[in-house]
């Protein structure tokens, strides 16, 4: 059976951008672009009106920027998973971004496989964390607690922790364990709400920070 078409929404200021963005996507058979927006503002009201799968989101735009945007999608818990569209010179702004609850980023030059596969690879439910910014996300943040949370975890909610630190998605962590993704889901819950964090980002942050990887 065909995978379902990726529906993508493209929120950046520069219209030249976005014309390079939807060429590169218009050639994947599983891609769809279903609509364009210029400030963060119109992301969001154009997010809420098409319910993409994936946004990809610039973060430098005149009012309404992409980290207050990505925010009001979260409060307004739009399920689209949002990929930050960057250059080379804004990792300040990819962290506070992906503490936001962006799935990851790419940068603006990235190659047409490479774009692609990051869409692919969010819409599954994979983090995109590179590990210059993982390294920066750990140096900040002050709130991800010690190795007391932990303990409460189950041997299987490890197991699908370290999978999570891995970058597996549901499907994937339910194929390596033998388990039901419904099953999976519940240990990914249960996961979040006993480190007390809001998604997998911060949970695999948690991870490398404390050593429960593979």
């Amino acid at each position: 059976m065909a995978e379902k078409t990726i529906r993508v929404l493209l929120v950046d200021d520069h219209q030249v951008v976005r014309r390079g963005l939807r060429t590169f996507l218009e050639v994947q058979d599983d891609i769809e672009v279903v609509g364009e927006a210029g400030d963060g503002a119109e992301g969001v009201a154009r997010a809420e009106e098409l319910r993409p799968d994936v946004v990809l989101m610039d973060i430098k735009m005149p009012g309404t920027d992409g980290i207050e945007a990505l925010r009001r999608l979260r409060e307004l818990a739009n399920p689209a998973k949002v990929l930050i569209v960057t250059s080379f010179t804004e990792q300040r702004t990819v962290v506070p971004a992906l503490r936001a609850g962006a799935s990851g980023y790419v940068y603006k030059d990235v190659d047409p496989d490479a774009l692609a596969g990051a869409i692919r690879s969010v819409h599954a439910g994979h983090v995109l964390l590179q590990p210059e910014v993982a390294d920066a996300l750990l140096a900040q943040d002050d709130t991800l607690g010690g190795t007391g949370r932990g303990s409460t975890l189950t041997e299987r909610e490890r197991e699908v922790l370290t999978l999570i630190a891995d970058g597996r998605s549901n499907r994937e962590i339910a194929r390596a364990l033998v388990l039901s993704e419904k099953t999976v889901k519940t240990h990914v819950s249960n996961v979040l709400m006993k480190l007390d964090v809001s998604d997998r980002t911060q949970a695999a942050l948690w991870a490398v920070r404390h050593g429960v990887t593979g």
